[in-house]
């Protein structure tokens, strides 16, 4: 398999980016119902390594039930509002075993570090103080998406296999 040429990985990322970041926090905003449909199916790694892995302010989250948990029974109302965000592409040909993923030429046949900034709020918006955080995640290609019969279905192209929130002021 050939990797794709340097405008189309430029274009698919900042185009997975900017859509991935503009749903994801309007889901932790509004829909956290949906959160869960963010993240890889849970997949074990040689070594015992769990996949989605998720650090959530220096604490090591099991999977993303627990994730949604934290967020409807600990941190009830939030306000995200990113800042700004970057990304970068980190294998430009990943394909998960098993799999037959994307045709070549689309150039969504890759790995996505998406670094994320800006400020949340816990609490009610209005009262609430703004505090900085820093969001970085590893997005895969869902393999899911990849099949014809999927793409009709508004399955995400895009998901999360590693993040690490941190708040940092």
């Amino acid at each position: 398999m050939s990797n794709p040429d340097h405008i189309t990985s430029i274009k698919v990322s900042t185009n997975a980016a900017q859509y991935f970041v503009e749903s994801y926090y309007a889901a932790l905003n509004h829909h956290r119902d949906t959160i869960p449909a963010f993240y890889m199916a849970p997949a074990l790694l040689p070594g015992g390594k769990t996949l989605p892995s998720i650090s959530f302010n220096g604490n090591q989250i099991p999977d993303v039930a627990a994730l949604q948990s934290l967020f409807e029974q600990q941190i009830r109302q939030s306000h995200y509002e990113v800042q700004c965000y970057d990304c970068q592409v980190l294998n430009p040909n990943y394909l998960p075993e098993g799999t037959q993923g994307w045709p070549a030429k689309t150039g969504k046949n890759m790995t996505i570090l998406v670094a994320v900034s800006g400020y949340v709020k816990y609490g009610n918006p209005k009262e609430a103080t703004p505090r900085a955080f820093s969001d970085t995640f590893l997005l895969a290609p869902n393999p899911a998406a990849s099949t014809s019969k999927q793409r009709l279905k508004n399955v995400k192209e895009w998901l999360i296999q590693t993040q690490n929130f941190r708040i940092v002021v």
